[in-house]
């Protein structure tokens, strides 16, 4: 044991060494946190129903109301925008060439692990439906699967709008974020309010954009020097002062999670709710910097910062696959009579909370297992050959395939 912990220390100390002066280590741990929150809130606040027709969602939520708050804290998506919208702006300004050749690289480097995903999903539902897997399991699980990819093409669009966010930022400062979250409230009184009935179902797509952008651009502010201690504390205040406003006085739901069988959500699209709980977050963000940074120069502390950080989309992209890995197998056996508690159980119940999260780390080790192969798809594609662009189209091809199913179009 001994000999594990000092192995340990010294690889700490080695990530220690080689990390550059420069590294804003605050920002990185901010991100990793983020990071974290995503698999750990989808492998908690998401569970299965099974019947003779295969795996369906479900969710502890629709029975554990008192748990909504739970979702608070494990959405954090608010932070991963501010934190890229920070990031970005050191990137642009390191420009070699265009924004053009800027926005191309940052833009390959979010595609490449979708489309690989995506790819592999393609064939493993030819595989799964040849050896008997249900048609409603094989739905459910390319619906989990595809539901953070929807994330990295948000993300890819706010990204895309980087240079107009830093001359606003530039211009306004921290205020640049204002008309987004205005932009949200018209939406959300357009939807809710007293014309509610007559307005169209399409309208709450509007807030796709701005919802998530709010974040992302306070990001860029703060990137630029706009945001100081003074703006944080009226982020932290303003957000939480209006997020307690609209669930106590108007009313939205608690859970910033979608929760099957609700009429409304405030995640998809987010509502004003989301963009409360990101100003909130943001501003304790950018005020805890200075004390994170500080902790952070620790090297055991460090070391699984940049790990996190150097495997990002590979979590983001192949977490739900990890729980599949082990639910699938299980709703297998269930069928046969023998359901397994925490992956084919309702989650109805304390037991399967607890059953759950006894689940977590077999789900980490199979993300980690994973993530040794799938950790390709981050890396740069070789120039092209004609082999080379010819694994190229069938991987797009693919994909192509994988989401025509994952969305219900075939």
């Amino acid at each position: 044991m001994n000999a594990v912990r000092e192995n340990a220390r010294r690889l700490a100390a080695r990530v220690d060494a080689s990390t550059p002066a420069h590294r804003d280590r605050a920002v990185d741990g901010l991100r990793a946190l983020a990071l974290l929150a995503v698999p750990l809130g989808h492998w908690m606040l998401g569970g299965f129903r099974l019947d003779a027709d295969g795996l369906h969602n479900a969710s502890p939520l629709a029975t554990f109301g008192a748990l909504a708050p739970a979702s608070w804290v494990l959405q954090m998506l608010g932070i991963f925008f501010l934190v890229g919208g920070y990031a970005s702006v050191l990137s642009y300004r390191r420009r070699a060439s265009t924004t053009a050749a800027w926005l191309g690289g940052r833009l390959a480097r979010l595609g490449r692990p979708v489309l690989g995903v995506s790819a592999v999903w393609a064939v493993l539902l030819a595989v799964l439906s040849a050896l008997g897997v249900p048609g409603d399991t094989l739905r459910t699980g390319s619906t989990l699967v595809i539901q953070p990819l929807w994330f990295v093409g948000v993300y890819t669009v706010v990204t895309a709008l980087t240079p107009v966010c830093v001359a606003l930022a530039r211009r306004l400062g921290g205020w640049a974020a204002l008309p987004l979250l205005v932009s949200v409230a018209v939406v959300d009184f357009l939807r809710y309010g007293p014309f509610a009935e007559a307005m169209p179902s399409w309208l709450s797509v509007l807030n796709v954009l701005p919802g998530w952008l709010f974040a992302y651009q306070l990001g860029v502010s703060w990137g630029e020097g706009r945001i100081g201690k003074r703006g944080a504390r009226l982020l932290l205040v303003g957000g939480g002062v209006l997020f307690a406003v609209l669930l106590l006085v108007f009313h939205y739901p608690a859970s910033m999670v979608g929760v099957p069988g609700e009429a409304r959500t405030n995640s998809h699209p987010p509502s004003l709710l989301v963009v409360a709980l990101a100003a909130a977050q943001s501003g304790a963000a950018i005020l805890l910097r200075d004390r994170l940074g500080r902790l952070l120069r620790k090297p055991l502390l460090w070391a699984p910062v940049v790990v996190v950080n150097l495997s990002a989309m590979t979590i983001l992209c192949w977490h739900q696959t990890a729980m599949l890995a082990a639910a699938v197998p299980a709703s297998l056996a269930g069928t046969g009579g023998m359901a397994v508690a925490g992956l084919t159980t309702a989650p109805d119940t304390v037991g399967w909370i607890l059953a759950r999260a006894a689940w977590l780390p077999v789900f980490a080790g199979l993300l980690v297992l994973i993530a040794r192969y799938a950790r390709r798809f981050e890396a740069p594609w070789r120039a092209g050959t004609r082999a080379a662009n010819a694994r190229r189209a069938l991987a797009g091809l693919l994909a192509a395939g994988f989401a025509v199913f994952a969305l219900g179009l075939a």
